[in-house]
């Protein structure tokens, strides 16, 4: 079995994610990895960040025989266990470390400015229905009974009719 070091491709369509792996030559390039061995991400700002690798474990694949791509053999020259860009990369990562945390500063100081919402109040409905009774009992000329106290005069007078002795 031959074995390559190279990128498979990860993401969303227009936001590729690669991830750098040991795989078959025979394999698809997006299929069947024997192991992921690092990342390459060509959206980050920093472009000494964009790669992170796991330089011990692309060495013994070197050491057993694995050929990288043409793009992952720069990537290890830089970036690998012996690369020539390591503390570029270290710069690079605590920059954008940097520059994460002062976001998250901010975003929480901004967050802390804005006041918090009152609580909202509870409906009255009581006494709306006590002023209601009470502007319907005005409306009501005195001579004549409210419909209320008609409706209940009617019933008693029905009640009294009905009633058989016993």
């Amino acid at each position: 079995m031959s074995v390559k070091i190279r990128m498979k491709r990860m993401g969303r369509k227009n936001r590729a994610f690669f991830r750098i792996c040991a795989t078959d030559t025979r394999a698809p390039r997006d299929g069947r990895v024997i192991e992921e061995l690092g990342t390459y991400d060509p959206w980050v700002p920093e472009t000494d960040a964009r790669a992170v690798l796991n330089g011990e474990r692309i060495n013994y694949w070197l050491g057993v025989g694995a050929q990288p791509s043409h793009k992952c053999d720069v990537l290890i020259k830089k970036y690998g266990k012996d690369g020539t860009h390591l503390d570029a990369q270290a710069a690079a990562i605590a920059r954008l470390g940097d520059r994460r945390s002062k976001s998250i500063a901010a975003a929480v100081a901004a967050a802390a400015a804005v006041p918090p919402p009152k609580p909202p109040e509870p409906p009255a409905a009581e006494p709306e229905a006590q002023t209601e009774t009470v502007m319907e009992a005005a409306e009501t000329p005195e001579g004549e009974a409210s419909p209320v106290e008609s409706t209940e005069a009617g019933a008693g007078e029905s009640d009294a009719g009905s009633e058989t002795p016993s």
